[in-house]
């Protein structure tokens, strides 16, 4: 029994170091157009990627903790010493490359790590869920480039007024914003809920226009999102847009709480379902803690490693930038798809970058581009593999095995 006990702790341990270092890691690039368009600075930028995406962590974590808790593998159930392999394996790859100033994709890492503990197990692979995965990783360039760089084109163009094209812009983010699903929110099945589904019920609106009640609130708070834009830049259109880019930056840090603390977590569910029998909420705390003392203590390098080596953008294409990355994540948050949030964000800043390079006032460093790629590959395929080793050589310990 304190064997058991002494595998959990560490499994513990192993999992808030991975919070840690996902803090210092994948929830610093959303920051960084904001940083590179001195909107903010790298230590303030640090700061708030903590305290963000910690909140972002413990409010929409869930879904895809359970997929890498319960989903990459079959037939077996992840077991305390399996998660402590899985998640020494990422962290320490992931730490490597943060130490090296090279973002490494913690989706990833940590995804061929799990599946490489779970198959060391017993387990057999899930094909079906990695086809749908993979299907979803490979669309992320492909989507967000296009979108970045047509929004970068937009914003760019001189015939059409800031005034128009930002809140707009800022009306779409508040309309999703409004319908993300949240941990602490109710809904009326009693699951997560949303903003607009809360307020709905709360002031008892009725369907109007044809619209839902939940839709109808949602586009009035859109409404209202774009009006306020709109009033400042009515006041001042320079400070109008940086307000609206550290905004849309802090939505897209929140986002990206929620995207990876799974990563941390997921091979804590069973753990903490059998051994524990605590609910997910508090791992999904446990997460957040280690998310936000990373983004404190670490996150500051790998800020100016993406907002100043992979492309130079101004407000208005760190804008284009952030709205693809947000509506990507929310989406793989929805479906419970564990992603990279450096590649979510590296893919938007190259789309927009690359309005840059075509009028000769920014550009995207293809070397630098071309190493991240092939770390991303080597880090799934290198953390399925040791991962793998590492279980046998933990399960070969007198006591732990």
């Amino acid at each position: 029994m304190s064997s058991v006990i002494g595998i959990v702790a560490v499994a513990l341990v192993a999992s808030l170091f991975m919070s840690f270092t996902v803090g210092a890691n994948s929830n610093s690039a959303p920051i960084a157009p904001a940083v590179g368009a001195n909107a903010l600075s790298t230590l303030r930028g640090a700061l708030l990627v903590g305290i963000v995406a910690g909140i972002g962590a413990v409010a929409q974590g869930g879904s895809i903790s359970e997929t890498i808790g319960h989903g990459l593998v079959t037939g077996v159930t992840i077991t305390p010493l399996a998660a402590t392999a899985t998640l020494l394996t990422a962290a320490t790859l992931i730490t490597i490359g943060n130490s090296r100033g090279y973002p490494i994709p913690s989706a990833f890492t940590v995804t061929g790590a799990a599946v490489g503990a779970g198959v060391a197990l017993g387990g057999g692979f899930a094909v079906g869920t990695y086809a749908r995965i993979l299907g979803f990783w490979f669309a992320i360039p492909i989507v967000e480039g296009v979108l970045a760089y047509g929004l970068a084109w937009l914003l760019l163009t001189d015939g059409i007024p800031d005034t128009l094209t930002v809140p707009l812009l800022a009306g779409g983010v508040g309309y999703a914003l409004a319908n993300v699903q949240l941990s602490f929110l109710p809904s009326a099945g009693g699951e997560q809920g949303s903003v607009a589904g809360v307020l709905a019920r709360a002031g008892g609106v009725p369907s109007a226009l044809g619209l839902d009640a939940v839709v109808f609130v949602a586009f009035a708070l859109a409404l209202l999102v774009l009006a306020a834009t709109y009033w400042q830049l009515q006041e001042d259109v320079t400070t109008g847009i940086n307000r609206m880019l550290i905004a849309l930056a802090l939505v897209v840090v929140f986002t990206s709480g929620g995207s990876q603390v799974g990563l941390a977590t997921g091979p804590l569910e069973p753990v903490f379902e059998s051994a524990l029998g605590l609910p997910s909420i508090a791992l999904l705390a446990l997460g957040g803690f280690g998310i936000l003392l990373g983004g404190w203590i670490r996150s500051p390098r790998l800020i100016q490693a993406v907002a100043r080596e992979y492309a130079s953008l101004g407000p208005k294409r760190s804008i284009a930038a952030f709205v693809p990355a947000f509506l990507v994540a929310q989406a793989a948050i929805v479906l419970g798809y564990p992603i990279s949030f450096n590649k979510v964000m590296i893919a938007s800043i190259v789309g927009a970058g690359l309005v840059g390079r075509s009028s000769g006032s920014g550009g995207v460093s293809g070397k630098k581009t071309g190493y991240t790629v092939g770390a991303w590959i080597v880090s799934m395929v290198g953390g399925g593999a040791i991962s793998f080793a590492l279980y046998h050589v933990l399960a070969a310990v007198p006591g732990l095995g």
